[in-house]
């Protein structure tokens, strides 16, 4: 049974292939399907989480991640390119924590160069018939618990995961994920970024997400959640391509005050042009 991986959701290559009829029958299928994660009880949401992707690919099956086909030469890319701005944080006696790990290509790779490897996800489906390395253990998540021992990871990380939970979820595990690091631990984490937005199938409909993106942020918003759960620095990164500057906050938060007063259109047309876009990608390093 497939599952959509709680992180690493890539923007889907095949939506060219599917026609306007198909596009609009998936934006109205994701879309109510959020509204019911949107309006659910917290004890609901357990249970939501893990079930509402298979609803989602049974409605739509022509949804993207059922028909994109990536190759193994593929997926080391991606993991290369993740590697390329992690490995600033690891060392090979550390602990790495992913949650959010898809098909646990980029744990499985760290299980080589750390070590331990932790991930929690809401589902093993994707990979319970993978041969797993031995320092390697994957947790499940009801959608915002750690279960982990606690202060015992070095460095945490996710990818496009952020905006997949419910607001109120989002800073219970931000929160779980700061008690799972050891002291001077860090967490990254990257997620799109709502000025650039959206970036789920709202965007050919909707000025702000209103599907399973339940919550798009901006690096301030972001970076004011990471200080309320405790984090005593946190970083902000800008670039791309395995290329990537430290950038003070203050700068990227004049620039996202600059982007907020335009209208849409003129936001989606900067973005385009690149270095915009580039600074606006959040990538977060929190520091417990």
């Amino acid at each position: 049974m497939l599952k959509q991986p709680m992180g690493q959701h890539r923007p889907a290559r095949s939506t060219n292939r599917r026609s306007q009829e198909m596009i609009r029958a998936h934006y109205q299928v994701e879309k109510a399907l959020a509204r019911r994660l949107r309006d659910a009880l917290p004890e609901e949401r357990r249970v939501l989480y893990s079930s509402l992707y298979d609803e989602l690919y049974r409605r739509v099956p022509q949804h993207p991640q059922l028909t994109r086909k990536s190759s193994p030469s593929e997926v080391q890319q991606a993991v290369e390119a993740q590697l390329s701005f992690l490995s600033r944080f690891l060392d090979k006696a550390h602990t790495f924590l992913e949650i959010g790990p898809g098909d646990c290509a980029l744990s499985f790779e760290l299980a080589g160069r750390v070590r331990r490897v932790y991930a929690v996800d809401v589902s093993d489906a994707i990979t319970r018939h993978a041969t797993r390395p031995e320092n390697f253990e994957l947790f499940l998540s009801d959608g915002s618990s750690v279960p982990v021992p606690p202060g015992c990871v070095n460095v945490a990380y996710s990818n496009q995961l952020m905006e997949h939970l419910h607001p109120d979820d989002a800073w219970q595990q931000l929160r779980n994920i700061y008690e799972a690091l050891a002291a001077g631990g860090h967490y990254v984490c990257i997620t799109p970024n709502r000025l650039s937005g959206p970036h789920d199938v709202s965007k050919y409909f909707d000025d702000v997400a209103t599907g399973l993106h339940l919550k798009e942020y901006t690096t301030i918003e972001l970076q004011r959640l990471f200080r309320q759960v405790g984090f005593s620095r946190v970083t902000v990164y800008i670039g791309a391509r395995g290329r990537y500057l430290r950038c003070p906050l203050s700068l990227v938060g004049a620039c996202e005050r600059l982007l907020e007063g335009l209208p849409h259109a003129w936001r989606k047309a900067l973005v385009r042009g690149g270095a915009v876009g580039a600074v606006l990608g959040i990538r977060l390093v929190g520091t417990k």
